[in-house]
């Protein structure tokens, strides 16, 4: 039997098609994708994602923990509400899991990992938490809704009171407060502004229809991936995995390597850039028509890759995608695609955020 969320009822009101996803009965889309996308890039859309999980971590030593557990420096957060991104490797440098993770105070943090590998990250977790004596518990108490878009942040702030609205509104971007049992932090996965809120689940279904009214598109998980695709953002599982490394993901970015400090996966990563790293994460745009999809094979002057996410984009009208290439291959490739070789164009992601195309993706931009 598949989970169901807090949420679960107001989708089916609603209309949404339902689907399978990571053992969760999630929407799909409310009747057009196509819609649900446009309205997060030009007003205000929503989300349930209270099929991520929510771990708690607490103890006197969780800051030394999650600088072990982690890729990214966790010495990064010293201000209370402060994210950081990163992901969480195994000893071999293949990716556990991408995560946030949420400074609370010196024995608090937040942990946000995703659906599909709850099982394997709590795990993985709880066995590296033991030698540190720290405390994890899963919130499952919690749901969460994602409101993004240019009007997101307005459009929330008729839910709280005027304190909390203030507050809210003056979060910086990858910062979070907790106001009242609400949690609200200024992240996101859609290239968009916008909040991501935690809240007690008995709450949800009363949040989520306040927000129908304030004016928030209802909006399923194939518009959440159009939106993240746009904007560049890996999916686990796809354009990352445990039988890669964060080099080879175009997540070096997240890799703090400039001090001595001692981290699961560092030693494999150390020898994978003194060998030099054997492939990297591109965007590509097809200049033909056609779509790309996850698995195709892309041919390069250096041999082949493979497309690890494509779509069709709405705001581009265009197929674009993320694919794994040679590392010294150039950016004239083709892809293949039911038999025909496509011509298509190695590009810098994202495509698009902010409401608009990104300059340098389109030609002559």
């Amino acid at each position: 039997m598949t989970l169901r969320t807090p949420l679960h009822a107001e989708h089916l009101a609603a209309g949404a098609r339902m689907v399978d996803f990571g053992g969760w009965d999630m929407p799909i889309n409310y009747g057009s994708q196509i819609e649900e996308h446009h309205a997060v890039r030009k007003a205000a859309g929503m989300f349930d994602v209270s099929h991520m999980t929510i771990v708690d971590l607490a103890g006197e030593q969780t800051r030394a923990f999650l600088s072990y557990l982690l890729a990214n420096d966790i010495a990064k957060l010293q201000v209370p509400g402060k994210a950081l991104y990163s992901c969480m490797l195994n000893e071999a440098g293949g990716v556990i899991d991408d995560l946030i993770t949420y400074f609370l105070d010196e024995t608090h943090f937040r942990l946000i990992v995703n659906a599909s590998t709850r099982d394997k990250d709590l795990a993985w977790i709880r066995l590296q938490a033991e030698p540190f004596a720290v405390a994890v518990s899963e919130r499952e108490d919690l749901a969460m809704i994602a409101v993004q878009g240019p009007q997101a942040r307005e459009r929330c702030a008729g839910l709280l009171d005027d304190a909390s609205a203030s507050r809210a509104l003056a979060l910086k971007p990858f910062s979070a407060a907790t106001l009242g049992e609400w949690f609200v932090a200024r992240t996101g996965y859609t290239g968009e502004d916008g909040f991501e809120i935690a809240l007690p689940a008995a709450d949800a279904a009363q949040a989520w229809r306040r927000l129908v009214d304030a004016g928030v598109e209802p909006c399923g998980l194939g518009a959440r991936d159009t939106l993240r695709l746009e904007a560049g953002m890996s999916l686990y599982g796809q354009d990352m995995d445990e039988n890669v490394t964060p080099l080879e993901s175009a997540l070096a970015w997240t890799v703090a390597m400039d001090n001595d400090r001692d981290f699961i996966g560092r030693a494999a990563l150390e020898q994978q850039k003194a060998r030099d790293v054997p492939h990297r994460l591109v965007g590509l745009v097809l200049e033909e028509r056609g779509v790309l999809r996850h698995g195709q094979t892309v041919l390069t002057d250096a041999g082949d890759g493979v497309v690890t996410s494509g779509t069709f984009s709405p705001t581009l009208q265009q197929a674009i995608g993320l694919a794994r290439l040679p590392a010294a291959s150039g950016d004239a490739v083709t892809v293949d695609i039911r038999g025909r070789q496509l011509a298509a164009r190695v590009v810098r992601p994202p495509f698009a955020r902010n409401g608009a195309v990104c300059e340098g993706i389109l030609p002559g931009s």
